[in-house]
Order: C-alpha cells, then structure tokens, then sequence
C-alpha cells in the first residue's frame, strides 16, 4: 500500500477540499482522516453504510474513593498540574486537568487514589469498500497522537488490499501531525500565499523531513497573492521540493463544500481543472517512487488514467 499523506503548516489552507478531491480522483480504496481534534473529512465523503464505532481509552486518570480519603490534602499539593481541588464533598479530580501521571497514587497514605481508563474519544471505522477510517477525540483530552496511530492502523488492517490511500492529516506540526507522517511514501504540503503560509510551510517541511517521505508543495488561491506565491516557488526551487500545482481562488468551492460536495463535482470550475493537474503530478511522485522501471507503466496507468 502506497500511503500519500496531505498536511498543511495551518488551519484553512483547503487541505481537505484538496484530500477529498484526491479520494475521489483516484477512486481511492482506502483512506483516513487523521485530523482527529476536528475531523471533517466525512462531510465531502458520502457513506451509506454503518461504521463501526469503538471507544477509545486515552491515558488513564486519577480517582479519589471518598471512603477511604481521609482528607489530609496531599495529594492536592502535590500535584503540578492543580486537577485536584478541595470541594464540599471531599477532594475532588478534575479530568480535564488531570495529565495521569500518578504522583497522587504516591503520595496518599490511605491508597484513597487510584488510576483509571476514561473513554478519551472514539473511533469509526467503515469496512465496506472504500475503508474509511476516523476518529473524534473528546473535548479536553489528550494523546491525540495516539489516537492518530490507532486510525492507521485499523486503515491499514482493513484497506490492506489497497494500493492507495489517502490520508488526510492535522494542520501544524504537533503530535497528530508526527503520528500521521509514520510510514507514509509521500506527503503534499498545501500552503497558501501569506505570511504565516510561507513560515509554516518552513516547519512542517523540517518535520516531515525526518520522516523521510517524498515531499511535494501545491499552492491554494494563488492568485491571491502573486508576490508571496513566487516567494513560496522561489523557495521550492532553491531546496529542490516539487511544486506540482497551483490552485486560484474560487467561489464554487465555498458552495460545493458547503452541499457536502467534492470541488470535482464542479463543472467548468478552473479550481477544479487546477486540483485534476495537482492529482496527476502528485500521482506520478508517489506511484514512481521506489517502483522499478519495469513496474511503473502499468501501476500508472491504472491510477493516471481517470
């Protein structure tokens, strides 16, 4: 399975206009959302089917038994992160601040502390044919990272007969977006021409890079833009980084993300005439890397030729 992965340095870039558009393109068998604080790809990605939902449990958190505390306050002192507070019933755990690391266990003479899994969010997974996999982490919670691990693997599990999959990953450069960069063959950066594009297009190159994955840049809205669009082209021809596209604005977008649409389903749009030229430079990136000369026509040609 050749796993391509799009990321963004920030929010709003149209990372997953572009992911859902891809899964579409190439009638992707298998693909994940791995944004999982605010998963969003299932809104352009109609389903039928029923996915199946598991709980996920994060790291585990502290639990005070009422009959066996005998108030002294120490596990309240002790704890550098302030989750637990004095209340009208006793000493009380406040999971949103609790970070599990159990030094309340240590501390208490009367074993009154305990640690214990709480559901951190959930999982879905759609077996049917495409497998899509994703995850809602909940409010508050942490260890996304992990949650982002456990979306792949059950792709990757289930999908395992797919040549290509799609990954929508988390904007930044956090643990999610470490977690998602693991294993994969490529990543598309989208960034867009401002300011803040331009630097963040500069981290999460430095953090994909560690990875060793096949990195290429498209540019959304370009035209919005011109001087820092050929200040980011100027950069990827300076390190060597594939440009494989740039994408203008268009207002059709707005309205077919909005009914729940791919911005391949507009007709006559130059945004998604640009996306269609993204996909195959893409496509030829991923499907060539580590292929043997002999093997590269006929694998793409099946995933080229839409």
């Amino acid at each position: 399975m050749k796993q391509l992965l799009i990321l963004s340095g920030k929010g709003g870039t149209g990372k997953t206009t572009i992911a859902s558009s891809f899964i579409r393109l190439a009638q992707a068998e298998a693909y994940a959302d791995c944004d999982v604080d605010a998963p969003n790809l299932h809104l352009v990605t109609t389903r039928t089917d029923e996915g199946k939902r598991t709980d996920y449990h994060g790291l585990a958190k502290a639990v005070i038994d009422q009959g066996k505390c005998q108030q002294c306050g120490q596990c309240a002192e002790h704890c550098v992160f302030q989750a637990i507070q004095k209340k009208e019933k006793g000493y009380q755990v406040d999971n949103y601040l609790c970070e599990g690391c159990a030094v309340c266990t240590l501390v208490c003479l009367t074993e009154a502390v305990s640690m214990r899994e709480m559901v951190a969010g959930q999982m879905v997974l759609y077996e049917q044919k495409p497998v899509f996999s994703t995850a809602q982490l909940k409010m508050g919670h942490g260890n996304s990272g992990m949650l982002v691990t456990q979306v792949k693997k059950a792709m990757k599990k289930a999908g395992r007969e797919a040549e290509v999959a799609v990954i929508d990953g988390s904007p930044g450069t956090g643990c999610p977006v470490i977690a998602s960069l693991s294993g994969v063959d490529m990543v598309l950066i989208v960034t867009e021409p401002s300011l803040a594009g331009m630097s963040d297009l500069q981290r999460i190159i430095q953090t994909a890079e560690i990875f060793k994955p096949q990195i290429a840049v498209c540019i959304n809205r370009y035209d919005t833009g011109l001087e820092q669009t050929a200040e980011i082209e100027g950069f990827c021809e300076l390190y060597g980084l594939p440009m494989v596209g740039k994408i203008p604005f268009d207002a059709r977008a707005i309205a077919a993300v909005n009914q729940g649409k791919t911005l391949i389903e507009v007709e006559e749009s130059p945004a998604s005439q640009a996306i269609q030229e993204v996909y195959r430079k893409t496509m030829e990136l991923l499907l060539h890397a580590g292929k043997e000369p002999e093997q590269r026509e006929n694998f793409a040609e099946k995933w080229l030729l839409w």
